[in-house]
């Protein structure tokens, strides 16, 4: 029987088990701040990732624009804040 670290004991409990997506949207949602920073963060009311779909939501028309034109951008930031493809498509509200 191989020896795991706790980390690697998790890592695998999150692959073989349906939390892995709720436990990255929750990461999403307490790390915006970092991934996106201040003012993104700042104006966006709520996110929400479903089946690698994010969905930003805003108020701000002109925020609202700049995450239209800059999807594959933000896709890329987070993708490599979390070290794997978790977005492949952004919505913007």
């Amino acid at each position: 029987m191989p020896t795991y670290s706790i980390g690697e004991a998790l890592s695998l409990l999150l692959e073989k088990s349906k939390w892995k997506p709720k436990v990255t949207e929750l990461r999403m949602r307490n790390e915006w701040e970092q991934i996106t920073g201040k003012t993104i963060a700042r104006y966006t009311r709520n996110i929400q990732l479903n089946d690698k779909k994010l969905t930003i939501y805003t108020n701000v028309a002109a925020l609202r624009q700049e995450l239209l034109l800059g999807k594959v951008a933000l896709m890329a930031t987070i993708n490599k804040y979390f070290d794997e493809q978790v977005v492949t498509e952004i919505q913007v509200k």
